[in-house]
């Protein structure tokens, strides 16, 4: 009856069973009562009584009775005591051997685990399906292939291939590798196939980045009668995500509601709200966490994800906030690394200030991820300098921090800087991989450094086999049609090897938009409406084009035809951080408490730009109307209100930090250089492309942006 219960799930039943079994039988225990029992030990304080029962009983040298302890000390990570009941062991079986390697794989333990492995051959067992198992799966986890191939041959060897757990182990191990064509191999020439084989084939294809292809082997499932799992859901809810598709989405989550999956399992919980995350529908993702009975650690890191993924950073924090105060939920990496980002894409530096002192607290500061998106904070709210001490006090023999630091360093616009840290990452032999790249192409676009992107391209492909991807030809696209080569951006499209996406077609019509090409920009967009019709941003640059042309009725019919869509279009702001509260302008806001002060203080800051000879460009005004209006709307716009608020709220010459949500217009470029000469203030604004450092009268892009 005990082993019943264990073998259903229902492991408090086996134990209550087995008290009414001590208090009303009248029998005694014997050898095959406690296997089941110590697997059904939730703490490792019920599986200490029990194996004082085994001791009193005189059971400990039963091979069985002693391996199912091994398994439980090794479960709750108790491995010393683990390996003191193995080595006291008369008799070892292959189980036994078995349950002390496993213990040692599942809990990280390589070495020791080889060492058990070593004496087990030296003692002439041989290993079997459960051996390769778990020696497979540690492999895996340490990017060992070439082990993990010895194994594989082994299992040919010894005639295992057949065995469903093996198969099952190596398909796991070569999508780890990313090597999904012998992963597939082995799939397809399996005779039986469980709910465990489907599972890890289509998560070998989420996990490495194909959705299409796991989706595919997750129909073919349900044609063999097969019923989907939790895994299964977890590894679909991945695969919908990716692919954008919101209706499969629907369809699964409706599936774990009916089977109350979500109900008894956090863990496909915490999949269901990534899903609507990632898929942008941040109240479905809120309302499946609200709906979890029991939240842990990774809900709360999911939510606060999912807010700084779809910009809602405030609410990111604030989430982080109400995590802080849940008892029994304790902070890791992953909500570091979460908050951090969402503090970088606030600006919320002294927030994110705050977050560094607790990190520094944990000891925390040395992990690579969290330095590295404690660098990305510093340098996204604008203080380059710490994000560089923080860059030279973490481990730099990875990619990862030399990624973030470059990238940095290149939306300040220090090109020249990022092509020297590059040098440096090669002289140290960090490896580049292909975001390195794209940090680095994305730096020289910045800053006008043409040949040098060039060049950086052709190194990423000729010395380390990086084959460019579309970020890779977006920012090659950018570097050229910023710096005016635009025909030659337009020729570099037409002969690249893959189909150009959004962002690519999206780099030509900004810059045709910069350099007044309305020929071209019309082609970029007709291209950028067959790609991605929905954004509404790109209706706005061909409208601005048109704009700047002077042809007003053709300006119309773009926007009259993006309002017929149902689009409309991102409304512009910026925000400024002053006593710890983040207040946020639109633009021709006259609804703050403040709004006539503002206005009285642009209106000197006007008249004294005029003194230094400021003539308004009206091309930045996107209306028809007569000058004296289009004065008062470059005025009004976001940036402006938010520089005056600062300059009344905060202490004379004090710096000023402004964040906005669209790229700075070209007048408000001129007016905050001016602002900075007569309040002898600097003033950092960060756009949606770039920083720009204002200080006596220039600016750090050097008017190239």
């Amino acid at each position: 009856m005990m082993s019943a219960y264990v073998r259903c799930g229902f492991f408090s039943a086996a134990i209550d069973c087995y008290h009414k079994f001590l208090l009303s039988s009248g029998l005694c225990p014997d050898f095959y009562t406690f296997p089941p029992l110590l697997k059904a030990c939730g703490n490792v304080l019920e599986g200490k009584r029990f194996h004082c029962s085994i001791m009193k009983l005189g059971f400990q040298s039963d091979v069985f009775v002693a391996a199912s302890l091994v398994h439980m000390y090794a479960r709750h990570g108790y491995l010393g005591v683990a390996r003191q009941v193995f080595d006291d062991m008369p008799f070892r079986d292959t189980g036994s051997w078995n349950a002390m390697i496993s213990g040692y794989c599942q809990n990280g333990n390589a070495a020791e685990a080889l060492d058990i492995l070593f004496a087990m051959k030296s003692q002439g067992i041989k290993m079997d399906s459960v051996t390769v198992c778990s020696l497979l799966a540690i492999f895996a986890q340490f990017d060992d292939a070439l082990s993990g191939i010895l194994i594989h041959v082994y299992i040919i060897k010894h005639g295992l291939e057949f065995d469903l757990f093996a198969n099952n182990a190596l398909i796991n191990m070569y999508a780890k590798f990313s090597n999904l064509g012998d992963a597939q191999q082995i799939f397809e020439s399996m005779v039986v196939k469980d709910v465990v084989s489907w599972n890890s084939i289509i998560a070998a294809y989420e996990q490495n980045n194909d959705p299409v292809t796991a989706c595919l082997f997750f129909k073919e499932m349900q044609s063999t009668g097969l019923k989907p799992d939790l895994l299964t859901v977890v590894s679909l809810a991945s695969s919908f995500a990716q692919v954008n598709d919101l209706r499969n989405s629907k369809s699964l989550h409706c599936l774990t509601l009916r089977r109350s999956w979500l109900l008894e399992d956090v863990v496909l919980g915490n999949a269901v709200l990534d899903m609507y995350a990632k898929l942008g529908y941040v109240d479905y993702a809120l309302q499946v966490f609200e709906e979890l009975p029991a939240k842990d650690v990774i809900s709360w890191n999911t939510l606060i994800t999912g807010y700084a993924q779809n910009g809602l950073a405030s609410e990111a924090i604030e989430a982080y906030h109400l995590m802080g105060e849940c008892e029994g939920i304790t902070l890791n990496e992953g909500t570091w690394v979460s908050i951090l980002t969402a503090c970088a894409s606030a600006g919320a530096l002294k927030e994110g200030m705050r977050i560094h002192a607790l990190i520094s607290r944990n000891g925390l500061i040395a992990d690579i991820f969290v330095g590295t998106c404690l660098i990305d904070m510093y340098g996204k709210c604008g203080r380059l300098d710490d994000a560089m001490s923080l860059f030279y006090d973490i481990p730099r023999n990875t990619s990862v921090p030399w990624n973030a630091i470059i990238s940095c360093h290149g939306l300040h616009g220090h090109g020249h800087k990022a092509l020297k840290l590059f040098e440096e990452m090669q002289k140290e032999g960090v490896e580049p991989d292909h975001i390195t790249f794209v940090s680095l192409l994305s730096a020289c676009s910045h800053s006008g450094l043409v040949d040098e992107g060039q060049c950086s391209f052709k190194v990423m492909q000729e010395q380390y086999k990086i084959k460019p991807g579309l970020k890779h030809y977006g920012c090659m696209v950018d570097l050229l049609a910023r710096a005016g080569l635009i025909e030659k951006a337009y020729n570099f499209i037409q002969n690249m090897p893959i189909r150009p996406d959004a962002s690519v077609w999206g780099a030509l019509l900004g810059a045709c938009r910069i350099h007044g090409n309305a020929e071209l920009g019309t082609l970029a967009s007709n291209r950028l409406f067959e790609v991605d019709p929905e954004n509404v941003g790109y209706y706005v640059l061909l409208s601005n084009i048109y704009a700047n042309s002077g042809k007003w009725d053709v300006m119309g019919k773009v926007r009259s035809f993006a309002r017929d869509r149902g689009l409309r279009k991102t409304p512009g702001w910026s925000s400024i951080e002053v006593n710890n509260m983040f207040e946020v302008f639109y633009t021709g806001n006259q609804t703050h408490p403040n709004y006539e002060e503002i206005y009285n203080e642009l209106r000197t800051l006007t008249a004294k730009m005029k003194g230094l000879g400021y003539i308004p460009d009206y091309r930045f005004v996107l209306q028809d109307v007569e000058d004296d209006e289009k004065e008062d709307i470059l005025t009004s716009h976001s940036e402006r209100l938010a520089i005056a608020f600062g300059i009344i709220s905060t202490f004379p010459k004090s710096p000023l930090r402004i964040f906005k949500n669209l790229r700075v217009c070209g007048d408000c470029h001129i007016a905050t250089k001016l602002i900075s000469v007569i309040t002898e203030r600097e003033i950092i604004v960060r756009d949606s492309n770039r920083f720009h450092h204002f200080k006596d009268g220039t600016c750090s892009c050097g008017d190239y942006w």
